[in-house]
């Protein structure tokens, strides 16, 4: 059943969103809208880290149901970022580079790029970790969390170490376990911000370094404060509309990776949230259409709907995926 819903998903995002670079021939990218404004149509906005998440979903769908077809997709994405990118990775935002890191990592290509990158952002002002974008003041979670995942899977355990231990002591709200937005380092200001997304990256990188405790802790702080009815709350379009999916993920690998109680919790919140999100589907062109928020029906019409961004669309993409991971 998952399965079959990660597959239609695929179908859909890939008909609706997936064209050429500017008409050239050999490349594919995800136009950031559907239907696409002539912008979008020419890639003018194009959302670095969106497409960093569509490609990590087209690798999933591999994993799921290998092809040739969608590997030779994958090699074209790859090439297509890069030369939309202008012939670099480069990028000021350090989450937007670990995120494109840990998509490229799985294909088998060299990070060493993305990881200098992130060693260059760490200082130890704040106590450490590293800056959310080039010549800024604010340490943040969306981009200390990936870091640490990616620096955990290329063998740098100590870093990963390093970030995960500065998010735990500085980020983390000792009265529900949940993870904060970020620190203003200056004033010591902290964000208090609670977003799905934090959830999701402190819980990968307890899971990368076996901090099952702290894992656990996540879940259960997730399943009581982010997910009314058991489904994961969505946070609106443009870039939140990729947070909850984010989040399944993790929960997905955390579902596989804990023992006792946090193991079936975090299954069923995944499932519970993909049963929502496809229930609530629209029939659209090529496929279904999903809402921001999972436990609601999406519109008859996108336009003018956090619906048309290409953000949704993958968080639900993530979703499927990750639920699929959990089906027997």
């Amino acid at each position: 059943m998952y399965r079959t819903w990660a597959a239609a998903a695929e179908r859909a995002i890939v008909t609706r969103h997936l064209s050429r670079l500017w008409g050239l021939p050999g490349t594919v990218l995800a136009r950031s809208g559907w239907p696409p404004t002539p912008g979008e149509r020419l890639h003018w906005h194009w959302n670095y880290w969106w497409q960093a998440h569509v490609l990590d979903c087209l690798i999933d769908a591999q994993l799921r149901a290998p092809s040739p077809a969608r590997a030779a997709t994958i090699d074209r994405y790859v090439g297509t970022l890069r030369l939309r990118n202008f012939g670099t990775w480069a990028n000021d935002y350090y989450d937007d580079m670990a995120w494109l890191g840990l998509a490229l990592q799985r294909t088998g290509r060299d990070v060493t790029t993305f990881l200098a990158r992130m060693r260059s952002g760490w200082t130890a002002d704040g106590g450490g970790g590293i800056w959310w974008r080039r010549n800024d003041r604010f340490k943040n979670t969306p981009t200390n969390g990936p870091a640490a995942i990616l620096h955990a899977r290329a063998g740098d355990l100590g870093r990963a170490r390093e970030l995960y231990e500065w998010l735990e002591r500085t980020l983390v709200d000792p009265a529900t376990g949940l993870v904060w937005d970020g620190l203003h380092v200056d004033d010591q200001r902290l964000a208090k911000e609670i977003y799905t997304y934090c959830q999701g990256v402190f819980l990968g990188t307890c899971l990368e370094l076996s901090e099952l405790d702290a894992a656990a802790r996540t879940v259960r702080a997730v399943a009581d404060h982010c997910a009314p009815g058991g489904v994961l709350r969505g946070q609106g379009g443009g870039d939140g509309g990729l947070f909850a999916g984010i989040l399944a993920r993790y929960l997905a690998l955390a579902a596989r990776r804990l023992p006792g109680a946090e193991s079936g919790l975090a299954r069923e919140l995944v499932l519970t949230s993909a049963r929502a999100c496809w229930d609530g589907a629209r029939e659209a062109p090529s496929g279904p259409l999903f809402h921001h928020e999972w436990a609601e029906p999406a519109p008859v019409a996108p336009t003018g709907h956090p619906c048309r961004d290409l953000s949704v669309q993958t968080g639900a993409w993530l979703l499927l995926e990750a639920a699929a991971t959990l089906e027997s």
